[in-house]
């Protein structure tokens, strides 16, 4: 088992170009989307299509921690715009108060209404690179800037 190196999933671009994913927050608000954290023994990749607590099959993969709820938290989005021909969009740093935890690697999901029930359509795997702790504290996720050369989801 295994995190994939940091991937956009290949069920999400398609499900962008069927309209199925809304980052804009102007209007209506945009779709909700939210990140979930996982262990080394995850299997999370380019091939993942939704969020599960237990990706790739095995048992316990999501983090576990008083302060962490299965599911993970929820994400602001920084809206969309297009700068220079590139279209991004970005999330504000995410942070988990209280946890003693060990996350290798995270998954960004939507989990906005689609026909009538809710999703749980991947989006990207984020890999840390390594196990990542906090203990009696605080674990944040920090996005890069909402920029043209940094920002986590770019369309050149």
């Amino acid at each position: 088992m295994a995190i994939t190196t940091n991937a956009i999933c290949d069920s999400f671009k398609k499900e962008l170009l069927k309209g199925s994913h809304d980052f804009d927050t102007s209007g209506d608000g945009g779709d909700t989307f939210k990140l979930a954290m996982y262990t080394n023994a995850a299997t999370l990749g380019k091939s993942t299509t939704s969020y599960s607590t237990n990706p790739g099959g095995g048992s316990n993969t999501e983090v576990t921690s008083s302060g962490y709820t299965a599911g993970g938290g929820s994400l602001v989005n920084q809206g969309v715009k297009v700068s220079s021909s590139v279209a991004i969009t970005d999330f504000a740093d995410l942070s988990f108060t209280g946890v003693t935890l060990t996350a290798r690697g995270a998954l960004i999901y939507n989990t906005q209404t689609n026909g009538g029930s809710n999703t749980t359509d991947a989006v990207c795997v984020l890999d840390f690179g390594g196990d990542k702790t906090a203990t009696s504290g605080t674990f944040t996720i920090q996005f890069p800037a909402f920029t043209t050369s940094a920002a986590i989801l770019r369309i050149a």
